[in-house]
């Protein structure tokens, strides 16, 4: 989902509060957030938009895999709340939680700052959301502390020492770059991440250390609070 920094699907007449009067949402978070929390007529609109970008989606006639949103925002609570009760009507079952170990990053690549990022509760928060709901995410989360700057070299410092559990390495990969795609994101290295991407050694790595590539769509749905509760277990296959 694209909600600020990018362009509405929504007809111009009908995204109004949502733009601004270039026709594009608006590039200030904390000033968009604020909006989607407190205006009731803003929120309508917002739910016009996500259920618009839904159908868009699945008139492509593409599996959906799972939901995240630019600039992370899907942990704002009122985001999260529409895409899950939309989504979950076009198939939604999962989306990420932008949930990066502090510790991973620091043992992985020693000497280099890092600090965690101040939106911890919200991680935590959406991810309760999930379990509630029934949707599935992985548990952790690589590419956010040096996003655009995922390289092979990057990559095969980081598998060793990813933890148990589902992780989630992502990536902004492209062929080459445009005028636009340069200044929406800056510096990233879209082409060696592509190449990280299709690098055998990276795979060679992959195979070595036994881990097992999935998609979103393999994980199952997460224990409830109501499951643990009553001792149930999941097949996870």
């Amino acid at each position: 989902m694209v909600l600020v920094d990018g362009r509405p699907l929504l007809p111009a007449g009908e995204s109004g509060g949502l733009v601004g009067r270039d026709g594009e949402f608006d590039r200030n978070l904390l000033r968009a957030g604020l909006r989607f929390f407190f205006l009731p007529q803003i929120r309508r609109r917002l739910a016009r938009e996500i259920r618009a970008q839904f159908e868009a989606f699945r008139a492509t006639g593409l599996g959906l895999d799972h939901v995240d949103a630019h600039q992370h925002m899907q942990l704002h609570p009122t985001v999260a709340r529409l895409a899950i009760e939309i989504g979950r009507e076009f198939g939604m079952s999962a989306m990420r939680v932008p949930a990066e170990p502090a510790a991973v990053l620091r043992a992985a690549f020693p000497g280099e700052p890092y600090r965690s990022p101040p939106y911890w509760l919200w991680v935590e928060h959406l991810r309760r959301r999930l379990r509630r709901s029934g949707l599935a995410a992985a548990d952790q989360v690589f590419g956010i502390a040096w996003s655009g700057g995922m390289t092979e070299e990057r990559i095969l410092r980081l598998l060793p020492h990813l933890p148990e559990g589902v992780s989630e390495i992502y990536f902004h990969p492209a062929a080459r770059s445009s005028a636009r795609l340069a200044a929406a994101m800056p510096g990233y290295r879209y082409a060696e991440e592509l190449a990280a991407l299709v690098s055998r050694d990276v795979a060679r790595r992959i195979a070595e250390l036994g881990i097992a590539l999935k998609v979103y769509r393999d994980l199952p749905p997460p224990r409830t609070d109501t499951d643990e509760r009553a001792g149930i277990t999941r097949d996870p296959d």
